[in-house]
């Protein structure tokens, strides 16, 4: 979940009046929640007029709303908490892979002292709390730098002798023709101890995920796969799935483009061998006429779909990596 959104909807009072994320969401595992980082990079490094970042904090102005927020390290933290995150994360200053240097460099910074700042903010809370080390929430510290090895590796060692349970990939994971930078990836993970589970932040695409797992990273999250299936893009293997990752290539994944009128009159499922809800019960043809008609069932059906096949290839990770 994310912390940029859910405190201007539905609000921090509404949450917390619902009783926390776990239960306002019906949700009664691990809940992540981004900072509000990368929105704020998407929101405010594309349009100087939704807001600013300092040394501060995070200004913005959402899109309709005559309302300033302010997002300041310590409340990113005590918002997170509050919630009931199990997973929290420092907010950093996120830029794209191709941003100039003088600016990484400011980012780099910026990060590093925003960092030191949830952790003070997440160490006192915890304090405040009398909350064991065992049932704290895990904090994780966000390593950005754009594509400089050195600002790189000076983000990591910072953010490592501040301490914190794991590590994310910060910045935009794509270059300027959208090809998954791997060599930067594949740099933050060497950074950072064996021991320290690292995050790849915004990496949805399968076969990316499949690449960074190859690197060695062990956490992703992406709004990709459930906005892909609302926009009718859905996700198929193309081969036994205990074959998948012996592929040199990204041959063994493909979309299902469910608008394509050889669907019309498909009796088909997305995925012969896919056992998820939307698999067993419905065709191609009867989703692509839901698709059509901009029915809601569509979305439902269509988002399922496409988190089962993420799972199953979460489970195909696990007992090959």
């Amino acid at each position: 979940m994310n912390i940029f959104h859910l405190m201007q909807k539905p609000g921090a009072s509404t949450v917390k009046s619902l009783g926390g994320l776990h239960k306002m969401s019906g949700w009664n595992k691990a809940i992540f929640t981004d900072s509000g980082g990368f929105q704020a990079y998407s929101l405010i490094r594309n349009n100087v007029k939704s807001g600013s970042l300092t040394n501060n904090g995070i200004t913005f102005y959402p899109e309709g709303s005559g309302r300033k927020f302010l997002l300041t390290p310590e409340k990113c933290i005590q918002l997170q908490v509050s919630f009931g995150s199990n997973v929290v994360f420092c907010l950093d200053d996120c830029t794209h892979i191709d941003t100039p240097t003088n600016e990484q460099t400011i980012s780099v910074e910026r990060t590093i002292n925003w960092a030191d700042r949830c952790r003070k903010e997440f160490d006192r809370l915890m304090g405040e709390k009398e909350i064991s080390p065992e049932k704290q929430p895990k904090l994780f510290g966000i390593v950005q730098g754009g594509q400089s090895i050195d600002l790189r590796n000076q983000c990591a060692n910072a953010l490592l002798e501040i301490g914190f349970d794991g590590y994310g990939y910060g910045g935009w994971p794509l270059d300027a023709n959208s090809n998954l930078v791997e060599d930067i990836l594949a740099l933050v993970r060497e950074l950072i101890p064996d021991e320290f589970t690292t995050h790849a932040l915004g990496i949805g695409h399968p076969p990316y995920i499949i690449r960074c797992a190859k690197i060695g990273y062990g956490l992703f999250d992406s709004a990709m796969p459930t906005r892909d299936a609302r926009h009718g893009r859905l996700y198929r293997f193309t081969q036994d799935t205990s074959l998948s990752l012996s592929s040199k290539g990204d041959d063994w994944f493909e979309y299902v483009y469910i608008n394509d009128k050889r669907h019309i009159k498909s009796f088909a499922p997305i995925e012969e061998n896919c056992n998820c809800p939307t698999c067993t019960h419905y065709s191609l043809g009867y989703l692509r006429h839901l698709f059509k008609i901009n029915d809601g069932l569509y979305h439902q059906l269509a988002t399922q779909h496409n988190l089962v096949f993420m799972v199953r290839l979460m489970e195909l990770l696990r007992t090959v990596l």
